[in-house]
């Protein structure tokens, strides 16, 4: 009788798992940056003002409004942890055919 050697089901599945896992956020990837949500007709508020400190080692990622449930949400702005030999990309709202996306922000190199 042959012997065959393949892998159990579990471990097919975990494979298959990291498999999505590692490729599904190269997906929405586009060159301007990560897209966020649907393209909304109206155009976004303006950004409220977050009046901020200086704190050494961290940059402070501005808020910037969402849209959720048919409606404008602000989502305020975090600190993060400085990362060495990157930079901040900032979010915005991009106009793109009769509406706007929300591109998220990144670090770059």
């Amino acid at each position: 009788m042959p012997v065959t050697r393949s892998f159990p089901r579990a471990m097919k599945t975990v494979l298959m798992c990291l498999l999505i896992a590692t490729t599904s956020p190269l997906a929405g990837c586009v060159a301007s940056g990560e897209i966020s949500g649907e393209v909304v007709e109206e155009e976004p508020p303006a950004p409220r003002e977050e009046v901020v400190e200086v704190r050494p080692g961290f940059l402070f990622i501005k808020g910037h409004w969402a849209r959720a449930g048919g409606r404008w949400e602000w989502r305020a702005g975090y600190w993060e942890r400085e990362r060495a030999g990157q930079h901040w990309v900032a979010g915005h709202w991009d106009h793109r055919g009769h509406g706007h996306v929300w591109v998220e922000g990144r670090w770059e190199r």
